[in-house]
């Protein structure tokens, strides 16, 4: 992995800064705040993960949710155009993962005054675990996204320029071990960070951190179901004891300001750019209006006066005004960005349910889901009657959940990614366009800037995963 040399703070996002002498650099380690490194750290993340940037993150281009208009690339799979990858692996290791890295370090160097030094412990290790809590979200993000990848001698720049890249399997059993210590090592008893305000997602809850963590955890463990079972259901089954998301209340977002640089990165591309980039997918499209499923409304917009819906075909340009743009929300300022939400929590309950019995009903965590997808977009008086007509099927509950996860994870592209992967549902097809690709992406290849950068283990991981492609399969994606 190339060593880029960066500096701690790009900006202080979301909190301000005052100078006390005009010769030190507040942008430099020296002088830098584990808060405001966990504040950055923070807004990064979630940008990654929400953004439409078609030099970032294309996944609702890949879901089939949108179609570009003009510059069809990324819609027929062509993510080298833009170096896509190359950007990705900028923003996870080096704007989140390498700042945590050295918010930890100042965290352990810490010599708390006399006045803390009776809690400095149990605040030391709320706030280590909360890091490392984001690390393995983001780490489960890189192995989703790519398979192997630097992880053992990632992060150290000072020592190693060149990581090697490691076994995707045996990272996911190291962050499901990390995450349980995590959650035993959080103590709500005690604070977080102070000022609480620098934790953007949880506002230095302990408790909703440990709720969190919990709720990775069932992730961590549903997404290795078909690859290891038996890691799976013990996972699963260890992160219900621990108490995982119950309602909306415990979702993980960050909330948007109303103005540059703070504002939705959805708002950024489709709204402040002044462009017209996306319209609806007539994939989805069509589904919903097959369905009847009310959600169109907030999804979408209706085309003229006409109040119909209608999406482009996939790979296809396409004129603006004669189809669907995205929603209400995506030109708004302050919709929040989501990292994981309870309505992700009651699928992948339904599916430990559907597999193991465990985690409660599957036709109750199922209409749990929907429900909780209605409520998100305010249409929460109209769940009953659209379960009612799509109930679960216990003979296919694959297709229940691969569906409905599909629409409900609409503004959620890198989740309806794995859900996808992992369930097989609903059939996706490569566009004509596409070719020579024959496939919907199942990963994204290695940053170009890798082969010339860390060349020997770039090759390396790309012959131990079975070929640097986009059809090749995460180790998790069996069917």
């Amino acid at each position: 992995m190339k060593k880029y040399i960066i500096s701690s703070l790009v900006g202080f996002l979301f909190v301000g800064c005052t100078a006390d002498d005009i010769n030190d650099d507040s942008n430099v380690a020296y002088t830098t705040l584990p808060t405001t490194l966990l504040t950055y750290s923070q807004k990064e993340l979630s940008d990654y993960v929400n953004t439409c940037s078609v030099n970032e993150n294309n996944f609702r281009l890949t879901m089939q949710y949108w179609q570009e208009t003009t510059y069809i690339n990324e819609s027929i799979y062509d993510f080298t155009n833009r170096n896509v990858s190359n950007t990705i692996f900028i923003n996870n290791y080096v704007n989140v993962l390498n700042n945590l890295t050295k918010a930890k370090e100042i965290i352990n160097a810490y010599a708390p005054e006399p006045s803390e030094v009776n809690e400095w412990p149990a605040i030391k290790q709320n706030q280590l675990a909360i890091i490392d809590i984001m690390q393995v979200y983001t780490y489960q993000n890189l192995v989703d996204t790519f398979g192997n990848v630097p992880y053992s001698q990632s992060n150290q720049l000072a020592t190693i320029i060149n990581p090697v890249y490691d076994d995707a399997s045996t990272i996911y059993t190291n962050l499901i071990s990390r995450l349980d210590t995590d959650i035993q090592n959080l103590d709500a008893s005690t604070t977080s960070f102070k000022p609480a305000g620098a934790d953007l997602y949880y506002n230095g809850s302990v408790s909703k951190w440990k709720t969190f963590g919990s709720s990775l955890m069932l992730k961590l463990g549903i997404t290795l179901a078909d690859s290891n079972p038996s890691l799976a259901q013990s996972t699963v089954t260890k992160a219900i004891g621990y108490g995982v998301m119950t309602s909306s209340a415990d979702n993980c977002i960050l909330q948007y300001l109303g103005s540059s640089p703070n504002w939705s990165p959805v708002y950024e591309n489709v709204k402040a750019s002044n462009r017209n980039d996306f319209v609806g997918g007539k994939t989805l499209i069509d589904y919903m209006n097959t369905n009847a499923d009310p959600r169109i409304s907030k999804y979408f917009k209706p085309v003229g006066t006409t109040g119909n819906y209608i999406g482009q075909a996939i790979g296809s340009p396409a004129t603006f005004s004669n189809f669907s743009a995205p929603g209400t929300f995506a030109y708004t300022t302050t919709t929040p960005g989501i990292l994981l939400n309870y309505t992700e929590v009651a699928f992948y309950l339904t599916e430990a349910s559907a597999r193991w019995g465990i985690g409660g009903t599957p036709a109750v965590n199922y209409a749990n889901a929907i429900t909780s997808s209605f409520t998100d977009w305010d249409m929460a008086s109209s769940a009953a009657a659209y379960i009612v007509a799509h109930p679960y099927n216990a003979t296919n509950w694959k297709q229940s959940v691969g569906e409905q996860a599909w629409v409900a994870m609409y503004n959620q592209p890198l989740t309806s990614w794995n859900f996808w992967r992992r369930l097989d549902y609903p059939a996706l097809s490569a566009p004509p366009a596409a070719s020579p690709i024959t496939t919907v992406p199942v990963r994204m290849m290695y940053p170009i800037s890798e082969s010339t950068t860390n060349g020997v283990n770039w090759a390396a991981a790309g012959t131990a995963i079975g070929g640097d492609k986009l059809s090749t399969k995460i180790f998790w994606d069996k069917n």
